[in-house]
């Protein structure tokens, strides 16, 4: 098996394009906020209006969108339908993404009942699990099949994410199985870091860590510490606690 990927830690990474990863993470972002605009009925936007729309600042909005092209007119702005497509074409949402779901506990429910991936180019094409207790359960209008069936499912229905939602026991066994299979892409829930080989993208979501970060905000948000007393320590060896330092050692 070809060693898992690596890289020099904080250095930049970019797409065969030159993208910046940073920005191809933020382009999922412009293209929700350009299919509310166009929703409101909204043609054009400037790039202040975007980035407002996006939670970003212009600076950068106008940074990442060079990377794609030349898009925008001075003076009038982005033609919001135009740019929509280009950015949609860009990340691959305008072609059908088939997806297997691996692991249907209670966040593999969800995601099984989430109608959102339809309309932005992801088909679910099947529901895994090893459970027998699962196999067999309708959801919606899928019905969970056994994850002994991945090779034949992929092979059949050319799927090329996986979405891992198992413990994380089981879930590097799983994510070997979908690589060998011929998934290029995981999306793991699963609270674990695993490895793939060169050649496979993976995405992880750590719903635990967004909440401690969010905690993290909220506590300096107060203003308090909210740090655990310190004990006081015992006397070592029997000897009794040393002088203050005001004191003097031997006054």
């Amino acid at each position: 098996m070809t060693p898992a990927r690596s890289r020099r830690p904080g250095a930049p990474t970019r797409t065969e394009r030159g993208i910046p990863e940073a920005t191809v993470a933020r382009l999922p972002v412009y293209l929700r906020a350009l299919t509310a605009l166009s929703d409101s009925g909204i043609a054009t936007a400037s790039s202040e209006d975007l980035a407002t729309a996006a939670g970003v600042n212009s600076a950068k909005l106008r940074k990442d969108l060079s990377y794609l092209g030349s898009y925008g007119t001075r003076g009038v702005g982005y033609d919001v339908e135009y740019l929509r497509y280009q950015i949609a074409r860009e990340i691959g949402v305008t072609q059908d993404w088939a997806v297997v779901i691996v692991g249907i506990g209670n966040l593999g429910h969800a995601l099984a009942n989430y109608s959102g991936f339809g309309t932005r180019g992801f088909r679910i094409v099947a529901l895994l699990d090893a459970a027998p207790e699962l196999v067999g359960e309708r959801i919606g209008d899928m019905v969970v099949r056994d994850f002994a069936e991945l090779e034949e499912i992929v092979a059949a229905d050319r799927v090329s994410i996986g979405v891992i939602t198992t413990p994380a026991g089981p879930a590097q066994e799983v994510c070997d199985r979908l690589v060998a299979a011929g998934v290029t892409s995981i999306l793991n829930f699963a609270p674990v870091v695993l490895s793939v080989p060169d050649g496979v993208d993976i995405r992880k979501v750590d719903l635990s860590i967004e909440l401690q970060i969010l905690a993290y905000h909220e506590q300096r948000k107060s203003g308090e510490a909210a740090l655990p007393e310190v004990p006081e320590l015992p006397a070592i060896n029997g000897l009794p606690d040393l002088p203050s330092v005001n004191g003097g050692v031997g006054a």
